[in-house]
């Protein structure tokens, strides 16, 4: 079958790099781990609901999910599996779950294994994950299978003329929960009328996040934050050195703004490259005290997990990855009431879009346009103040997605 052969062609180019890169070492090694996880982990007397993340944007998604059901139904036990590190390792400790693990490569022997070990009551994927050994084993065996906050395109290989054989997969899954309208008109024109358009439970996490939030001592120091104000604070999450490369000039040759960047890797070099290209006062957040962090410019964001609390203490965020594949989360600062901005690769996110039409967010194609924008913001402050209302407001309309997915499954 030609799935298979993908599949094992697949693994054996993770295996081939995996002496050389990182990442596929660890999901090598950690999908070793995963049977005798599941032989010592599972209950054979408990109830579990199996959840499937592909990394950890997908997690932070059905995180809202998962946390309800453990508090209504505290009868089940929660199952939770990744394929990419960047999930596992974050996450692999996350209280929510009762067990963590790498989900295998998608073999018909790694499928029959997990489900004989795991015997889960449902099985619920996250977005965009197709396996189809697992999702075939699932409806085989009559367990419920749902995927939530889906997006369904026209140029996906289910509605390919090539891709027919495995748009069979859909027909896995007992119900779509999608985002959006294009989604479930697509579904539908490919008699797939089981479907519910329940929204993004992001919008539910960031919500929850607001409020959660941490306070951040440090952070108010640095903005020289007192009851009635603070320093102007541009807030930049998860970059990339293309989106630096419009940002760190303008907070050179501008004294009168503050920065806070979190770029989206960490690592030693990294940000002592980033370091490098600033010519203000930086420190990092790993080496700041009272004393230092008030006379500092930039603030360097060198550990993870903090993000989603920073940028309440911001003016204005931007979302790195638009010079990429694609833009992060953009929904972490609009729920703040910030507007914000991103690079022009934002096409395949639909808040992104709808953030845009309502003026709670605005793309920029280079230097140019962001100095242009950020001059704007400067020079007339009460427009950050209208269009971060039209950010929030979008945010709380858009709420309520894991009630409806919740209500529909139980």
């Amino acid at each position: 079958m030609i799935y298979d052969t993908a599949i094992a062609i697949y693994a054996f180019a993770v295996r081939l790099v995996s002496p050389f890169n990182k990442k596929a070492k660890k999901i090598l090694s950690g999908q070793k781990e995963t049977f005798s996880i599941l032989k010592k982990g599972i209950d054979p007397e408990a109830k579990y609901i199996w959840f499937h993340a592909a990394s950890l944007g997908e997690f932070e998604q059905g995180r809202p999910l998962i946390e309800k059901i453990k508090k209504e139904k505290p009868e089940f036990r929660i199952l939770l599996t990744f394929f990419s590190p960047s999930g596992y390792e974050i996450r692999k400790d996350y209280p929510g779950a009762d067990i963590v693990c790498y989900l295998p490569f998608d073999y018909h022997k790694n499928a029959h294994k997990f489900l004989d070990l795991a015997k889960p009551e449902m099985a619920i994927f996250i977005k965009y994950e197709f396996w189809m050994n697992y999702l075939n084993q699932l409806k085989y065996r009559n367990i419920p299978t749902y995927i939530i906050s889906a997006v369904f395109r026209k140029t996906q290989i289910f509605f390919r003329w090539y891709g027919r054989k495995y748009s069979d997969v859909l027909t896995d899954f007992n119900w779509f929960f999608v985002q959006d309208d294009n989604s479930s008109k697509l579904l539908n024109h490919f008699k797939h009328t089981n479907v519910t358009i329940s929204g993004d439970t992001r919008f539910d996490r960031v919500q929850e996040i607001v409020e959660k939030r941490k306070e951040l001592p440090l952070i108010a120091r640095f903005l020289n934050q007192t009851d009635d104000r603070k320093d102007f604070a541009l807030v930049a999450g998860s970059t990339w050195e293309k989106d630096e490369d419009i940002l760190i000039p303008y907070f050179n040759q501008h004294p009168d703004i503050k920065l806070i960047i979190a770029p989206h890797e960490i690592g030693e070099k990294r940000i002592e490259s980033l370091q490098n290209r600033i010519s203000r006062r930086a420190v990092r957040l790993s080496q700041a005290n009272e004393q230092i962090i008030g006379d500092a410019d930039c603030l360097i964001i060198d550990c993870i997990g903090l993000l989603s609390s920073i940028y309440r203490y911001g003016d204005v965020a931007y979302i790195g990855g638009g010079f990429g594949v694609g833009i992060h989360n953009i929904l972490e600062a609009a729920v703040y009431g910030l507007p914000v901005l991103f690079g022009p690769n934002f096409a395949k996110f639909r808040e992104a879009k709808e953030l845009i039409a309502c003026r709670g967010a605005f793309s920029v194609t280079g230097k140019e346009e962001f100095s242009a924008r950020m001059n704007d913001f400067l020079s007339y402050r009460h427009l950050i103040d209208s269009y971060g209302k039209s950010a929030k407001d979008y945010v709380i309309g858009n709420l309520g997605a894991t009630n409806t997915i919740y209500e529909k499954i139980f």
